[in-house]
């Protein structure tokens, strides 16, 4: 379906965390679309340098962010 396009994933969410609301968040931030399926986000587009303080800001811990 993708196409050849780039695409972001972020996984590796502990079960109490609300995905849906981190998702929302980092589409908006990083102004692209996404879904959440399955633990998983999946943005459009290349964003693996920003993602990281971007949920250093929404309240992860810097260490735990590979």
């Amino acid at each position: 379906k993708r196409y050849g396009k780039v695409v972001t994933v972020v996984t590796g969410f502990d079960t109490g965390i609300d995905i849906r609301k981190i998702a929302k968040a980092l589409k908006n931030e990083l102004a692209c679309g996404g879904t959440d399926k399955n633990g998983v986000i999946e943005l459009q587009g290349d964003h693996t340098k920003k993602i990281k303080e971007i949920l250093v800001t929404l309240g992860f811990d810097k260490e735990s962010i590979d």
